[in-house]
């Protein structure tokens, strides 16, 4: 699209944010402070004031990759109205929508996803919608299958009545229609009387499809594909739903294409879990449509803001050189949370501070959905500028080598590398092309070309988004942050504990995979062209699984100040005091004024607070455990997905409240909060044997100091408190409960030894 002699299509704000560099320039000045002064009282203090330095030193190197991050915040004002008279010019976009368990991930919830985007507001004729499923389930064809039908209905309807929340599972959510302005036609309650009801026939065709050997779904020869599949063992199946273009005249009152692509599996080859369904769908929409852009999103995303392509339009084209734009990002952002977040996981404030300061450098990461690519970068095209990365591997390689031996695929590619935005005018005959589709999906086409080492998604990691974002940045694109009101698309955020603490390890060993695989954004930076700064923030995400390690050992330094009659920290009546005491007050406010910034409450913020601290100790302990595992080879990854259905869970048990299973994450915590609780009891009744002040302890005893912080733990971790007493999901297994008491038994032997 030309942006020249046009109106313009965004606007860069920067956002003030001086309040917040002071405060963070105090916390920075308090954190140097403190680790000076132990420095200057190392040789006279013990090993627990040495393990504080330590660790506070990490913690303050954090600090400054964090400050970094947030100092430049900047956000981007869209002018859809603009590309009103340009329509014409809009190029076409294939849409990605990935899913992989039926169980973890109900069909009906990638149902609403793909028809929220297929009622899009953006020309039908130039969209397509390309939906991987990883399982080659019958059920999710079937229910992809019947929501075409209701997308008849459903996407007019959206259109007529100009509907803003297009997936229809939310926009039903009520049980009565919404007011009727006058503006709109008397027959609307009718029409969603009307579509309601065949939604919900809908619901019910695909639950009973969903149920055990898929009762529901036909035994027709349009799914003899599926009959006697093993989900990881299957031939490729490419498979039409809808085809918008056979009736020309009807286009525009009709749908984007809709494609069920579920690559070929077999035992002994690897897939690469999402990486590899990302570039099958790649190739197989660049055999089928080949459209020069990609919106890729996860099955619980859907688009909650029905102009959410036009925004993306803006952001991709508004800028005077594609290099300012390699790709368009949306926050990840979720509907029908928790109230005050209770598990931490919404990622409200992180997206708001930490993700608009990143737009202010070379851009937001590549989040993994919600996401516009452009084709071209995929196959690896670097930017055209004289400063940038120049490296382009087919400068080097046959195109074979690098795309593979699919001559319609070559051909395709050759097309989008040459620039060329413009898609021709005749349609397409998408079943003409099924065989090459079927080709490029099977399990051996990437055998020696460059998919997932140099185009694509990129293999190595379970965060497959990250290392390919690093990638395109690498090259020099910077990447945009598009923030609208409504929200772009919508998820589900993880309920419960073990579920959290699954998706939160998965992050943790894929990050620690990044930071020491060969994608680490330090040799990004010294040897491609990833700014420095930008280099700072990738290594603040990629320290999450280390942070685990030095949060483990500061929550125990109270417990060996106890145990030892020893202290870490300064005395009440020191005037050193001031320096620990300032910074818990500063940091603590600061953090509380982010939330309030964001409209949340005060609860939102404690609860964001203690699942941090019960992050560190259990599922980044684990993922910090696995990825080094993984790097030294001595196991496989998994990747484990998190349930997506919010009424998946029993009835009887309540959303909110901490459950527990028997995974080894929680025995950390447990032992964490055990050796806390008899550590305090020990120095308790030593002060009160000996006759010691509290405020002060004796000589070099613990104090008021040590007694805080002590507490601090054990009321961050208060949910294993409560499970220490609890019952049932709520209560720690005893399996737990047993070894962490073992660990918490070496723990006192060998600081007995030590005292």
């Amino acid at each position: 699209m030309s942006t020249r002699d046009s109106l313009p299509l965004q606007e860069r704000v920067p956002l003030n944010n001086t309040l917040q560099r002071a405060s963070d320039l105090l916390i920075l000045f308090l954190l140097i402070s403190l680790l000076y002064c132990r420095l200057i009282s190392l040789h006279f203090r013990g090993f627990v004031w040495l393990l504080s330095f330590i660790c506070e030193s990490w913690f303050t190197f954090v600090w400054i990759l964090d400050t970094n991050a947030k100092w430049n915040p900047v956000t981007y004002k869209t002018y859809p109205h603009n590309l009103l008279k340009r329509l014409d010019e809009l190029p076409a976009v294939d849409i990605f929508v990935t899913t992989a368990d039926p169980k973890l991930e109900p069909p009906i919830i990638t149902v609403n996803t793909v028809l929220s985007l297929l009622a899009v507001e953006y020309p039908v004729e130039k969209l397509a919608c390309y939906v991987s499923d990883d399982a080659a389930s019958a059920a999710t064809f079937y229910s992809l299958v019947q929501a075409s039908k209701f997308a008849k209905l459903w996407v007019p309807f959206c259109k007529k009545y100009d509907v803003r929340v297009r997936a229809p599972s939310v926009y039903f959510s009520t049980q009565c229609p919404p007011s009727v302005p006058s503006a709109l036609p008397s027959d609307f309650r009718n029409d969603w009387n009307h579509v309601k009801d065949e939604y919900e026939k809908l619901c019910q065709r695909i639950e009973n499809a969903c149920k055990e050997k898929h009762d529901g779904v036909p035994k027709t020869d349009e799914f003899a594909d599926f009959s006697d599949v093993e989900r990881g063992n299957h031939p490729s199946i490419v498979k039409i739903i809808w085809e918008n273009n056979k009736d020309a005249n009807a286009m525009e009152d009709g749908f984007p294409h809709l494609i069920y692509v579920s690559r070929e599996k077999r035992p002994r080859h690897s897939h690469h879990f999402k990486a590899g369904a990302m570039n099958v769908l790649t190739r197989v929409s660049g055999v089928m449509t080949n459209a020069p852009l990609i919106l890729n999103v996860d099955c619980d995303m859907f688009a909650n803001n029905p102009e959410v392509f036009l925004h993306g339009m803006c952001l991709l084209f508004g800028f005077p050189h594609e290099v300012h734009s390699g790709y368009v990002q949306t926050p990840q952002q979720f509907y029908g949370g928790l109230k005050d977040d209770p598990f931490g996981n919404q990622l409200v404030v992180l997206q708001h501070k930490l993700g608009l300061g990143i737009a202010g450098l070379q851009g937001p990461f590549y989040g993994g959905t919600g996401c516009f690519h452009r084709r071209k970068i995929i196959y690896g095209s670097p930017p055209n500028l004289p400063h940038a990365h120049r490296y382009d591997v087919l400068s080097y390689k046959d195109s074979k080598q690098v795309f593979g031996d699919c001559r319609e695929l070559l051909d395709s590619a050759a097309h989008i590398r040459s620039a060329n935005m413009k898609t021709s005018g005749k349609l397409i005959d998408l079943s003409a092309k099924i065989e090459a589709a079927k080709q490029v999906a099977s399990c051996t086409y990437e055998f020696n070309t460059s998919w997932g080492k140099e185009i694509g998604w990129l293999y190595g990691a379970v965060v497959e988004d990250l290392i390919t974002g690093l990638k395109i940045q690498s090259m020099g694109w910077e990447s945009k942050c598009m923030t609208l009101d409504p929200a772009p698309f919508l998820g589900i955020a993880p309920t419960g504990g073990p579920a959290s603490l699954t998706q939160h390890k998965r992050w943790a060993t894929g990050l620690l995979e990044f930071l020491l695989g060969p994608y680490n954004p330090l040799l990004a930076t010294i040897y491609k062209s990833l700014s420095f700064r930008q280099c700072l923030t990738y290594l603040l995400i990629n320290v999450w699984p280390l942070r685990s390690l030095f949060e483990l050992c500061y929550t125990l330094l109270p417990a060996c100040s106890f145990l030892t009659n020893t202290s870490f920290f300064p005395k009440a009546s020191e005037p050193a005091i001031m320096i620990p005491l300032g910074l818990m007050v500063s940091y603590n406010v600061r953090t509380l004024m982010e939330y309030f910034e964001c409209g949340l409450s005060i609860r939102a913020w404690w609860n964001n607070q203690r699942m941090q601290r019960i992050y560190a100790l259990t599922a980044w302990l684990f993922g910090f455990i696995g990825g080094v595992l993984k790097t030294m080879g001595l196991s496989e990854t998994i990747f484990e997905l998190t349930r997506k259905d919010q009424n998946s869970g029993k009835s009887n048990i309540d959303p909110r409240r901490f459950t527990f299973d028997s995974s080894p994450m929680f025995v950390p915590g447990t032992a964490v909060v055990m050796v806390n609780m008899v550590a305090l009891v020990v120095g308790l009744v030593r002060m009160m044997v000996n006759g010691e002040d509290v405020e002060e302890g004796g000589g070099d005893s613990p104090g008021l100091g040590e007694l805080v912080c002590s507490l601090w733990v054990l009321l961050s971790f208060w949910p294993f408190i409560k499970g220490l007493f609890g019952k049932g999901c709520y209560g720690i297994p005893w399996v737990i409960v047993f070894k962490a008491a073992a660990l918490v038994l070496l723990f006192l032997q060998i600081f007995a030894k030590w005292s």
